[in-house]
């Protein structure tokens, strides 16, 4: 049975791409900081699928216990979700995020190549298309200038992937540009704890929801969309997940570069996302519309349809489920992993 290495399997979408894994049957083993995430998402996996996790708290920078785990595991592939994820503080900390974010990923690289892993997959992100918003962003859509430290190192490491394939034909680098992941495990078991204010729009739903905030700010109703609020792509946290493990299937068939959108392909506003949460769930969400933020874009969403005909995926849960399981996961644990 292969062994895949999970970098930051401990956080949101790391932990359920575990349990997809388990499904598919894979072996892993997660290495993580827990500086954003939490071993609490760990024993709950680990409930789930009704078996122990090989754990190593581990800062990708440390290149001396990082190179102690390969030489203990013989790993066939590495799935790379660590990084440092934060837009505003980012910008507030750019050295941290280059540091964090580069370093750590070329130090991860470099013992893959020592070790004879060549197969990466890379946690990107649709920050990458920048800010424009000729809609839908197909993977041939040029990349734009990113507003952000974060945004960059995801815009600069797929260049660094994508030219070690280039000169090394024996890598296999996949790169999945993520749009909006929201959602959680239907057990409620384990979901999106993010650490103070949340910077994304679901978990700060769900904790007004649940009474932990007096209500959502809404930033801009006069875009050019249907209800002039800002339009998303919003896909569901498992889907996503079940997109590494398709991507898993193309490295066995020696994809070479592949780069593919996660996405619905469909756009919801703000307040498509307020209304079906409050309809689907029975609840109430206050907001507040607020001035416009700087950077925000009118629309955003992708065109799928390459990974759906190269990787036989698709994202099969709609915007109901979404709200559904979000909700499930915040009424059951109001404090998430109470880190």
């Amino acid at each position: 049975m292969k062994t895949i290495l999970v970098t930051g399997g401990a956080g949101y979408i790391g932990s359920h791409t575990l349990i997809e894994l388990d499904n598919a049957g894979y072996n892993f083993v997660v290495v993580d900081n827990l500086v954003n995430s939490s071993i609490e998402s760990i024993k709950r996996v680990e409930k789930i699928i009704g078996k122990s996790i090989p754990f190593y708290k581990v800062d990708l920078r440390d290149t001396k216990a990082l190179e102690n785990l390969f030489v203990k595991h013989q790993f066939h592939a590495c799935i790379h979700f660590a990084g440092l994820k934060a837009v505003g503080e980012s910008i507030q900390k750019p050295l941290e995020y280059y540091h964090n974010n580069m370093t750590g990923t070329f130090v991860l690289v470099d013992l893959l190549r020592k070790f004879n892993c060549k197969n990466i997959i890379f946690s990107s992100s649709a920050t990458v298309y920048g800010n424009s918003d000729v809609v839908p962003y197909t993977e041939d859509s040029p990349k734009g200038n990113c507003t952000n430290p974060y945004g960059k190192t995801k815009s600069m490491l797929e260049e660094v992937l994508t030219d070690l394939q280039n000169a090394d034909q024996n890598w296999n680098v996949v790169l999945l540009r993520y749009f909006n992941p929201i959602g959680a495990h239907p057990s409620g078991e384990i979901g999106e704890s993010p650490n103070g204010i949340p910077n994304n729009l679901m978990p700060y739903i769900t904790q007004v929801a649940v009474g932990k905030r007096e209500k959502l700010g809404v930033f801009g109703n006069d875009y050019n969309t249907p209800d002039g609020t800002g339009v998303r792509d919003y896909i569901h946290v498992v889907d996503l997940a079940k997109g590494h493990v398709a991507a898993l299937a193309a490295i066995e068939r020696n994809c070479g570069l592949g780069i593919y959108n996660l996405g619905t392909g469909c756009g919801y506003s703000v307040l498509d996302v307020v209304k079906t949460f409050e309809k689907v769930n029975g609840v109430s969400v206050p907001y507040l519309i607020m001035p416009r933020r700087a950077g925000d874009i009118a629309m955003c969403y992708s065109n799928p349809q390459k990974a759906n005909e190269e990787l036989g995926w698709r994202a099969e849960l709609g915007l109901e489920e979404m709200c559904r399981d979000s909700w499930n996961w915040q009424k059951k644990n109001p404090e998430g992993y109470e880190k």
